[in-house]
């Protein structure tokens, strides 16, 4: 097992990269944004993603981030957010400075205990492969605020509606509208973890009240964004 641990700014990069080993990319404090060939998954302090070996993913910060990774063989089949636990904070906060290897055995026996049972959360973003389609879901995470219709955005991909909806149904497996509220709810995550307004986060999220906001993030996630804000506070 090895672990590092890496401070970084608001807007910092990583860039694309794969590890031979299993990786848990724990945000101790910040939020990251982390991209794969598959999708995204936004990662808020007191969270982390497993990531498996072989698997190339970049990661962008939100805020100043304090970063935790571990590097160990878990043989994990798919990446995963999970909720960390304060055990395993410390276990993982602690994994840098144990020099004993005993120590380092006994604190790998635990942490893996500690992630066998830790609460998934689902926080994916699929990303297309056909490449228009790419291209059109990778302006609108950078833009999440724009409310285009489905005719409006096959104008824009020259496309019929009809074949729009076909092709996000075979390319995320799910629906024009749902895929763009998922994409919403996790780029909002980034806001709420600044500790930004509801309201403000809502309307930069392409949403006209914060009560409309509100439901879809619950509707997604199981918990309204005041409650995953300060349980988010937190942690921290």
């Amino acid at each position: 097992m090895q672990a590092l641990g890496m401070d970084y700014g608001h807007g910092d990069e990583v860039p694309s990269h794969c590890h031979t080993e299993d990786q848990l990319i724990y945000a101790a404090s910040g939020v990251m944004r982390v991209s794969s060939e598959e999708g995204n998954w936004v990662i808020p302090g007191g969270h982390a993603l497993w990531v498996p070996a072989g698997v190339s993913h970049a990661i962008r910060m939100q805020g100043v981030v304090c970063m935790r990774t571990l590097l160990l063989d878990a043989h994990i089949e798919r990446c995963q957010v999970i909720v960390v636990s304060g055990l395993l904070r410390e276990l993982v906060l602690a994994a840098s400075r144990m020099l004993d290897r005993r120590d380092g055995e006994h604190a790998r026996a635990l942490i893996l205990g500690e992630l066998a049972t830790a609460r998934r959360i689902d926080a994916f973003v699929p990303t297309p492969q056909h490449p228009r389609l790419r291209g059109w879901c990778e302006r609108f995470l950078r833009d999440p605020a724009q409310d285009l219709t489905l005719e409006q955005c096959g104008a824009q991909l020259n496309m019929s509606a009809r074949s729009v909806a076909r092709l996000f149904q075979r390319e995320v497996g799910m629906s024009y509208g749902e895929w763009r509220a998922r994409a919403r709810v996790m780029l909002s995550q980034q806001c709420l973890a600044a500790g930004q307004p509801i309201l403000n986060v809502a309307l930069e999220h392409g949403y006209q009240s914060a009560s409309a906001f509100a439901a879809m993030f619950k509707r997604i996630l199981g918990y309204a964004p005041s409650d995953w804000q300060n349980s988010t506070a937190r942690s921290c």
